[in-house]
């Protein structure tokens, strides 16, 4: 089972991209950030005749999140990260997907740094690690998948000492991701790739791409339960090459069968179940 996040950087400017790379490389799930699309504007009609079904959570010029299954609709389980009820980002979504718990998530950026929305980022990173803590105690198959704005090491990032003061790189943000993951998840990338300089976007300035002047801010994180399953992991690193296509790359993992089945972990959470359309 191949499961990906990709970062699309607006969703219907970059929709051709998306559909082009759907076709090659026939992914069975798909997380998406940065629709920067309202709900109703959400390209429900191509992605269907594409062959998923989907969720989204859309928002009027930015952010936006949404999870795809190929010949399958997810079955949503929690719109909205808990934890701040005045929060009006659309920078969560989750469903039970083929026998798996799908968390589809877009961390805040958080610069400038310090100041609010800083704080903002560290909040967020709080609020996920508490309801990441609660999804590895129900003892599902979970994956933790999207842009998480955060290079966790200096191996994850080019350059790093001009990073040193960006809210995707200081101290706070990396010992948060550390945080959370060391509950027991698996950064499958770095996983598979331990030694490597690997990336997941780069910038349209400064030539970046062609000087693989990259960073690695998009992870997909396995919960015990499905990490054994682990047979790949990479990213899909010449579609950033593609014609009007996203600063970020597709990012994959590989997963052996399981006869696993997340239903009867869907009574423990505490999201409302709404359609996206």
């Amino acid at each position: 089972m191949k499961i990906a996040t990709y970062n699309v950087n607006g969703v219907n400017g970059r929709l051709q991209v998306l559909l082009r790379w759907l076709e090659e490389a026939r992914p069975d799930i798909v997380c998406l950030q940065e629709l920067k699309a309202p709900q109703e504007n959400f390209p429900i009609a191509a992605i269907r005749a594409a062959g998923y079904g989907a969720i989204w959570h859309g928002q009027k010029s930015w952010n936006g999140v949404a999870i795809l299954a190929r010949g399958t609709d997810p079955q949503e389980t929690r719109r909205g990260l808990p934890g701040d009820p005045d929060d009006a980002h659309s920078r969560y979504i989750e469903a039970a997907v083929k026998g798996i718990l799908i968390g589809c998530l877009y961390l805040p950026n958080g610069n400038p740094a310090p100041g609010p929305k800083f704080e903002y980022k560290l909040r967020w990173f709080e609020r996920i690690t508490a309801h990441a803590a609660e999804l590895l105690a129900s003892g599902a198959p979970v994956v933790l998948a999207g842009d998480y704005n955060v290079m966790p090491t200096e191996l994850d990032v080019h350059k790093p000492e001009r990073w040193l003061d960006d809210a995707l790189f200081r101290p706070e943000v990396r010992e948060a991701f550390r945080h959370l993951v060391a509950q027991g998840w698996t950064d499958a990338l770095r996983e598979l790739h331990p030694g490597e300089r690997i990336y997941t976007f780069w910038d349209y300035f400064r030539n970046a791409y062609a000087r693989d002047a990259g960073l690695r801010i998009d992870h997909l994180l396995l919960s015990p339960s499905i990490a054994g399953r682990l047979r790949g992991a990479n990213v899909d690193r010449p579609v950033r090459g593609w014609e009007k296509t996203s600063d970020h790359a597709p990012t994959w993992i590989d997963l052996g069968t399981s006869g696993a089945d997340v239903g009867q972990f869907r009574s423990r959470t505490t999201g409302r179940s709404r359609s996206g359309e």
